[in-house]
């Protein structure tokens, strides 16, 4: 217990001390005097709402009634699952949405649903629904669609306010969206007061987890992850393929960096590769293309030379790759895998083995691994390695 209050603890002063931390504080503070304080009420308050709430949407049925008395004697269950429950009794569009996302063989929703846009429902109803729902999709990794509802309500406006910010920072943190999952979880930790000790303890690790995020290969690597999620949840097409574009960009940079550290290494050092003198042909940076063969020497060899050792796990390979992705090529590869008979797979393997032949161990594993998310196949470690 006393480690998880250190952490949350933790994770508010190191969020106190980035910049522009004091400007969260301040909105955060003025959220609170316009919605007021973010106080859980208590379950016999909650269960009377809505059973006022049910009784004046079903005419007060009798029988509608009776049940839901019964749902809320289960003290297993949330309030909020209880309240869900009833919106259920009395309204069908609300017991068939719930059915959906609460079905994790059913394909989840799209977009956001038509009951959760109707501005004139009662605030009640819409406001805890669209956090029963979110909730649910965000717990089966729709992050987009849950974060759509919850900035379409407030936190003020629920039954469970720290449910709301806590899994309005889930969502924010697996879209990479810093600095809105920071306010997020700041207004957690700070605000409710009465939130449950894991919803603290989980938002200060995402909160200390964000403190390392840089534009490095982890930022890649969580690119990639979203893509990925987005593809199980049947989320293809424009964004997914942007995110997809955006991996391959950010890849790029970074192997051009990574090479011309290398360089400017050699031209320290004095190391083969470089100008016997010490200079570099290429003034310390990479070239932007060129391949075997095209009057470009390489390393200070003459043309069409072979090394005559092999590329080393730790460094950057510089034998006549450029360090440049077809970005354009990539895609008609993986795009047209699925097509492809047994046999045809080889050729694209070999293409795709042009593609990375410039590039270090680690980097083409990087590769290897999106385009294997991609295509849908298991190809790591299957690329040939160009000789």
């Amino acid at each position: 217990m006393n480690t998880k209050l250190w952490l949350a603890g933790l994770a508010v002063t190191l969020s106190l001390a980035l910049p522009g931390a004091s400007r969260v504080v301040a909105q955060n503070t003025k959220d609170q005097a316009a919605f007021g304080a973010l106080e859980t009420p208590a379950p016999a308050a909650v269960q009377a709402r809505a059973m006022a709430w049910l009784k004046t949407a079903t005419n007060n049925n009798a029988a509608k009634m009776r049940e839901a008395e019964a749902l809320w004697g289960r003290s297993e269950r949330s309030p909020l699952d209880n309240l869900a429950d009833t919106f259920a009794l009395g309204n069908a569009d609300a017991a068939a949405l719930l059915k959906l996302v609460r079905d994790d063989k059913a394909p989840p929703p799209v977009e956001v649903p038509a009951i959760l846009k109707d501005t004139k429902a009662e605030p009640f109803f819409r406001a805890n629904l669209g956090l029963a729902v979110a909730r649910q999709l965000s717990n089966r990794r729709v992050h987009e669609e849950a974060l759509v509802i919850l900035n379409s309500i407030t936190a003020e406006q629920t039954i469970d306010p720290a449910a709301y910010l806590f899994n309005r920072a889930v969502c924010e943190h697996a879209l990479l969206k810093k600095d809105d999952a920071k306010k997020s979880i700041v207004r957690l930790i700070q605000d409710s007061v009465d939130s449950p000790e894991r919803y603290k303890t989980v938002s200060a690790l995402m909160l200390l987890d964000m403190q390392t995020w840089k534009k490095d290969l982890g930022n890649v690597a969580r690119l990639m992850d979203n893509s990925e999620r987005r593809l199980e949840v049947g989320r293809g097409g424009p964004q997914t393929q942007k995110i997809q574009k955006e991996v391959i960009s950010r890849l790029d940079e970074l192997i051009k960096e990574l090479e011309n550290q290398a360089k400017k290494q050699q031209q320290q050092q004095g190391t083969p590769g470089g100008d016997p003198k010490g200079g570099d042909p290429n003034g310390g940076s990479c070239p932007d293309g060129g391949t075997p063969g095209d009057g470009q020497p390489s390393s200070g060899k003459p043309n069409g030379s072979k090394p005559t050792s092999p590329a080393t796990d730790s460094g950057i390979a510089t034998n006549g790759g450029s360090g440049k992705v077809d970005i354009a090529k990539l895609k008609k590869l993986t795009d047209e895998w699925g097509k492809l008979p047994p046999g045809e797979r080889t050729k694209v393997m070999a293409e795709v083995a042009d593609l990375v032949s410039g590039l270090s161990p680690i980097h083409r594993e990087a590769f290897e691994r999106y385009f294997e998310e991609i295509s849908g196949a298991t190809i790591r470690g299957a690329i040939p390695q160009k000789k």
